[in-house]
């Protein structure tokens, strides 16, 4: 499990922002809801991560039960 703060905003227009920042880069998910923008970061994230595996900053959590 990686655990990732982000930060959700509402914008001028009334949509939802969500941002995830790193040092390698970043991921930003938008929607007409906050959990419309927040599965939006959660399919960005998993992508980068796909794409350059996990970024050393952020934490790993294993389930060790």
């Amino acid at each position: 499990m990686v655990q990732i703060s982000y930060e959700l905003e509402q914008t001028e227009d009334g949509t939802w922002a969500a941002h995830a920042s790193f040092p390698s880069g970043g991921a930003h998910g938008l929607g007409d809801t906050p959990e419309d923008a927040v599965a939006d970061l959660y399919e960005a994230v998993s992508l980068v991560i796909e794409e350059f595996g996990v970024p050393p900053v952020l934490t790993i959590v294993q389930d060790v039960a």
